[in-house]
């Protein structure tokens, strides 16, 4: 393990038709959306968690025993935990500040961007090492990554989560706290039809509607 005092903190929802990826099911149908969303899933859990960056905690929704979560902590040793809060931003920071409890940094990932791979996150944890905060920005004005050494509620609180402004609404609270911060090359994630088409031919979108 590279750095066995951090953790990797994946966000995941369980793949149920009609909950997940709806703003693609107008293209693959509620259950076709699901598909993808466990495929995602499952890829990112695979490639991160053979690559022994860091432990892993799996942060799942609506609750743990749900498949698949059960079935990847058995196969790839991932610990798991179930998501408490109101919104998204008050469940991750939840997770950031009672993984903080346990070890030194934290990484807060999702399930959406395929090119997340364990260099990007290797890349990330030694940022931390001189920063208080690493951010990987995703094309769409969110982010696909968060580093933090400390969990502050600002970062967090009353964001428009899904909108062209997380990042950038970050980043001013970052300052603002007077915190340093790095930034990692901007990547994409996979949350609107126009993705469908940057996924590699070996990696299906699903079944159409």
């Amino acid at each position: 393990m590279h750095f066995p005092n951090a953790r990797i903190l994946i966000f995941a929802k369980a793949p149920v038709a009609g909950r997940v990826k709806t703003r693609l099911i107008p293209v693959l149908g509620p259950r076709g959306a699901a598909d993808l969303h466990k495929r995602l899933l499952l890829s990112t859990v695979a490639r991160l968690g053979t690559a022994r960056v860091a432990p892993i905690e799996l942060w799942c929704a609506p609750d743990p025993g749900q498949d698949p979560f059960p079935e990847l902590a058995a196969r790839y040793g991932v610990a798991l935990c179930g998501q408490r809060g109101a919104d998204l931003g008050e469940r991750m920071c939840h997770a950031a500040r009672d993984a903080l409890c346990r070890c030194e940094k934290v990484l807060l990932i999702g399930t959406d961007c395929p090119l997340l791979d364990a260099g990007y996150l290797r890349q990330a944890m030694e940022a931390l090492k001189e920063h208080e905060a690493v951010l990987g920005p995703a094309e769409d004005g969110g982010y696909v990554l968060l580093g933090l050494k400390r969990a502050a509620g600002s970062l967090f609180r009353d964001l428009p989560w899904g909108g062209a402004r997380v990042a950038a609404i970050t980043r001013d609270r970052m300052a603002a706290a007077g915190w340093k911060w790095a930034e990692l090359p901007i990547l994409w994630d996979l949350d609107r039809p126009d993705d469908l088409e940057r996924l590699h031919p070996s990696f299906p979108p699903g079944r159409p509607a």
